[in-house]
């Protein structure tokens, strides 16, 4: 296979240009969620020229090839785990994510998986797409992060692309960030804003959805949850009272409308209540890094490097899904 040369970037003549300057769309990619995904999701058969398994990369640029198209970005970043279970809040709540725990102590991955990571990365950097990370801290972590700073700019767009509703707390119909939800796979993703939150859980914005999260538990991260306090029960407690705070302040206040059953539950889980916030809820001030040599978010209309690129189409038979998003790339405004 030859390498890629300027001539070979694909375009798209069809696309009328567009009528004044586009709206600040920022995509925002959970990378760690969508590289899983892609790994269980496209088959290990497919693989480099050497045989070598490429099912998560392919998978992974496919999907952003898909994304790009269909919704159209000005920016895009890929955020990443710089630390997937932080000391801090393993030491509010050291059950944290302990059942993903390698024997190492690093998080349990498959074998075939973590070499693919770092193709990726190589990927990434060549096409020029940014990649930002926080050091201890987690990519939600970094997401919310960029999404609190978007805030500042009027009229930007934020799209969060993940498979993890603890994101949910996110959404901020006021100011334009909403979640793509990929639990059904990428092509099947949900946009998720203040009224799907309304709908699915009983609770219509993101804070009440951490409160709900927190109250309700999640096992595959090792939250406990309130004993005794389900999804629904959960939903109606924060649509009650307003918020997790008031909630409790109403356990403590005998002459709250509570039932006696529920007071019980929420003071006896006190030591955890005190805790799961700091694990719960997403830090919007991480001390955020750029890695690659890529320093900006905008969309890459042309390849970081070039010859990188079709070194590693080369090397990993790439040319199909570098292709996808090239010509993604290119027809957007």
């Amino acid at each position: 296979m030859p390498r890629m040369r300027s001539g070979d970037l694909p375009t798209s003549p069809g696309d009328a240009p567009a009528e004044g300057p586009p709206a600040d769309r920022l995509l925002l990619l959970d990378s760690a969620s969508l590289y899983f995904r892609a790994f269980h999701g496209v088959p290990s058969s497919v693989t480099a020229p050497d045989g070598t398994p490429v099912n998560a990369v392919r998978g992974f640029l496919d999907s952003i090839a898909h994304l790009v198209t269909t919704r159209r970005p000005t920016r895009l970043v890929a955020a990443w785990d710089d630390d997937w279970r932080p000391a801090f809040r393993v030491a509010a709540l050291p059950s944290y994510k302990t059942h993903r725990l390698a024997p190492d102590g690093g998080e349990e991955a498959p074998d075939a998986l973590l070499p693919q990571v770092d193709v990726i990365v190589e990927v990434l950097a060549a096409l020029g797409i940014a990649r930002v990370g926080a050091p201890g801290h987690e990519a939600d972590d970094v997401l919310a992060t960029l999404a609190e700073q978007a805030r500042t700019t009027p009229g930007t767009e934020v799209d969060v692309v993940t498979g993890d509703r603890d994101l949910f707390q996110l959404v901020d119909d006021a100011a334009g960030i909403r979640v793509l939800y990929v639990g059904k796979g990428v092509r099947r993703a949900e946009t998720v804003d203040q009224a799907w939150l309304a709908a699915k859980y009983g609770v219509g914005t993101g804070a009440g959805y951490a409160d709900l999260a927190i109250l309700r538990g999640d096992p595959s991260d090792g939250l406990p949850g309130v004993a005794g306090i389900g999804e629904k029960t959960a939903a109606g407690l924060v649509g009650r009272f307003g918020d997790l705070a008031t909630l409790r302040a109403a356990a403590a206040d005998p002459g709250a409308d509570l039932s006696p059953g529920q007071r019980t539950k929420l003071l006896g889980a006190g030591p955890y209540l005190d805790a799961a916030p700091t694990v719960v809820h997403c830090v919007r001030d991480a001390p955020l890094v750029r890695y690659g040599g890529v320093e900006t978010d905008a969309l890459p209309r042309t390849p970081a490097d070039l010859d990188r690129l079709g070194e590693l189409v080369h090397r990993w038979g790439l040319q199909s899904s570098v292709e996808r998003v090239l010509t993604a790339v290119a027809g957007t405004p």
